[in-house]
């Protein structure tokens, strides 16, 4: 039975006792407990990889006799489709949440408590990754990945233009951008208006973030003067491509459109060359990644650290299953295999090696350690990434000619109203 539609930042009191109901229902433990059951693992698209996807199984399999069925689903809508699926009576076993909104699901008690879990199997990890899984010192969800977005660069036309090298500063950057559109017939960017990760990212290297805490409660902060300036920025980079000013990163997929062969650079996180290579097998030699460089060269452009928890669902029948697959799914081998295949940060130092066989986790590191950070971590943001994002609004505003200052003051009573709700 449904229990109804509920915002992600609106269930609050949702469920009580989640860890106690849900670890009932007469689930089965032992040795040959979990033998012929199915376990139910929704993944975002794009997240779980093929060969990770495929050992994963298999190990997992062996280990428990139980068969796991991954769910892909897509970021848009999500928050919404999850809130209702996380408050039925047999949701999804285990559930992906990106990382900026873990801490809304933990806080409607969605989700159940994980702490003894992490110590054994994640003793080690950087607390960076961790701390997103975190609400009130309490351990609501495991770290999957987590990385940040590089220039994903096409080799072929930057040799077309006679660039040699890469830029190590936002003026050379714009430079080599501006060479391509003069000696090539190519798209020098591709940069959608409302990429709003790359935005944040952008903020934060001005110093500023989307929200503030004002009187006790948190508000808009897109009228701070700081945040006008990265989407200056942002207004300059998107005057490099004629992508749509209303539309994301995934409206089509960038990869996609990359693979065409004729875009100079898109800014990707770097699992979408794997999108694109699906897309064209053939320019696999073509394409190239580099740090999103800085206003000087020792400090490269602020990131967001973008990433995904794995949470058992609080309401689950099956959460001793579940944990078994947590255990196989985020030991050492597998996330080894994330860094490998999908060019994620490693969240272990005894991981570092393994992104040496993946360019897109060199370019991404220094971003990550210089310039990196998140919005912030608080139950109420995951209300202002519900749909229709008012960030993005903002973003489209301001590229169709509106000032910083008035688009803010357009949609900050809609982010406030969403901050507010509890």
């Amino acid at each position: 039975m449904k229990r109804g539609l509920i915002a992600a930042t609106a269930v609050a009191g949702m469920l009580v006792g989640v860890a106690a109901c849900g670890s009932g229902g007469g689930e089965k433990t032992g040795a040959d407990g979990f033998k012929g059951q199915k376990l139910t693992v929704w993944v975002m698209s794009g997240s779980n990889p093929a060969q990770w996807t495929e050992q994963v199984s298999a190990q997992f399999k062996k280990k428990t006799g139980a068969t796991v069925e991954f769910k892909v689903q897509q970021w848009n809508g999500i928050q919404q489709k999850l809130s209702t699926a996380l408050s039925e009576e047999t949701p999804p076993d285990v559930v992906e949440i990106g990382n900026t909104q873990t801490a809304a699901y933990a806080q409607a008690g969605a989700l159940a408590e994980l702490g003894d879990l992490k110590k054994e199997i994640g003793a080690d990890w950087n607390e960076a990754f961790n701390k997103s899984s975190l609400v009130d010192g309490k351990q609501y969800a495991l770290p999957w990945f987590a990385g940040n977005r590089v220039v994903m660069y096409n080799k072929k036309i930057w040799a077309e233009a006679g660039l040699k090298g890469t830029p190590k500063t936002r003026n050379e950057l714009f430079k080599a951008f501006d060479t391509i559109k003069k000696k090539t017939d190519a798209e020098p960017l591709y940069l959608p208006g409302q990429n709003w990760y790359f935005f944040d990212g952008l903020t934060l290297g001005t110093g500023a973030d989307l929200v503030k805490r004002q009187g006790g409660k948190w508000v808009s902060n897109l009228g701070d003067p700081k945040v006008a300036k990265a989407m200056d920025i942002y207004k300059q980079y998107q005057a490099f491509s004629t992508a749509p000013k209303n539309k994301d990163e995934a409206t089509p997929q960038q990869g996609e459109v990359f693979a065409k062969g004729r875009t100079g650079a898109v800014i990707a996180m770097g699992y979408e060359a794997a999108t694109a290579l699906k897309a064209n097998p053939g320019m696999k030699k073509d394409i190239g990644f580099f740090t999103i460089p800085g206003e000087t060269a020792d400090k490269p452009e602020g990131v967001f650290l973008g990433g995904s928890n794995f949470a058992v669902a609080g309401m689950g029948k099956k959460q001793e299953l579940a944990k078994e697959f947590l255990k196989v799914a985020l030991s050492k081998q597998n996330d080894r295999q994330m860094v490998k295949e999908s060019g994620w940060t490693p969240k272990s130092p005894d991981l570092a090696d393994a992104g040496k066989e993946n360019p897109a986790v060199a370019a991404a590191a220094p971003a990550a350690e210089k310039s990196g950070g998140t919005t912030p971590l608080i139950p109420q943001w995951a209300a202002v990434e519900n749909l229709p994002n008012p960030i993005k609004s903002y973003m489209t505003a301001v590229l169709g000619g509106k000032s910083p200052a008035d688009a803010a003051k357009d949609i900050e009573s809609e982010i406030n109203a969403r901050l507010a709700k509890q």
